[in-house]
């Protein structure tokens, strides 16, 4: 198992709204804009950011989403030591397929993988 990538997520109103300050003050580009959520990303650096209404199928807003190359893996992972999801593993309808997962500290984490065509 491999994280992919990690990006910080931003609980907002008006997504848009904070998409462009992101853009503005630091440059950032537009990687995907749902309407719900708009992920921000630095060109070639390997930095995104996204800000959200919702977490997306009625779910809270998670403060991480980890990227991961084998969902199954890193679930058999969390569970075999005592971490169980708080919601899924689910496919959504996006094209991801995720679990939500709470951190010793209580941070909300969206562990997630992308679905293959």
């Amino acid at each position: 198992m491999a994280v992919r990538r990690i990006v910080s997520n931003i609980r907002a109103d008006d997504p848009a709204g904070v998409a462009c300050f992101y853009r503005q003050v630091f440059g950032l580009d537009t990687a995907m804009d749902m309407g719900w959520i708009v992920t921000l990303a630095g060109g070639d650096q390997p930095v995104q950011i996204s800000a959200m209404r919702h977490g997306g199928s009625d779910t809270p807003v998670p403060a991480l989403s980890i990227e991961v190359d084998d969902l199954d893996a890193t679930l058999a992972r969390a569970r075999s030591l005592g971490h169980a999801p708080e919601y899924g593993p689910t496919d959504e309808p996006w094209g991801a397929r995720r679990f939500y997962l709470r951190d010793p500290a209580g941070t909300l984490i969206n562990v997630l993988a992308h679905l293959q065509p």
